[in-house]
């Protein structure tokens, strides 16, 4: 029996990442969801957010900006429109854009549109801090 998954995560322009792991965690509209070795088949859409996977005893994360999953026989691929690695993203203009965004969020606009618009905004910015955060927090323990 397998003790991997294979994963894949694809954007519109490229194959973003290719990579083992032990376990991975999905940002669904629902919310998380786990994976693990012999997961039952699904089909899900996947949320702004972040997704984390561990291979052995570390932990990895990526920002992705919604999309679907497609989980077959120990084998998942991820299709999103964006995706952002935490060593693509400026921590300090992480912190910036998800303080700005979260402000705007809580002063949400009466029209729809907007909310809709300040929701995908907000949860972008917090995506992105979020990984930049776990990277500054990963650099910090190896020292």
């Amino acid at each position: 029996m397998k003790s991997f998954i294979q994963f894949n995560i694809i954007t519109p322009e490229r194959v973003f990442l290719e990579e083992i792991t032990n376990e991975i965690l999905l940002p669904t509209n629902s919310g998380q969801i786990g994976i693990l070795v012999g997961h039952a088949p699904l089909i899900t859409a996947l949320d702004v957010g972040v997704l984390c996977f561990r291979f052995q005893d570390r932990w990895k994360s990526i920002a992705l900006m919604g999309g679907f999953a497609l989980v077959l026989f120990d084998n998942i691929t991820i299709l999103v429109n964006e995706a952002e690695g935490a060593n693509t993203v400026d921590p300090e203009e992480a912190q910036e854009t998800f303080k700005i965004a979260r402000q705007n969020f809580l002063e949400i606009s009466k029209t729809s549109k907007d909310k809709v618009s300040t929701n995908f905004n907000y949860k972008r910015a917090k995506a992105r801090y979020t990984i930049a955060q776990t990277s500054i927090q990963t650099s910090i323990q190896r020292s």
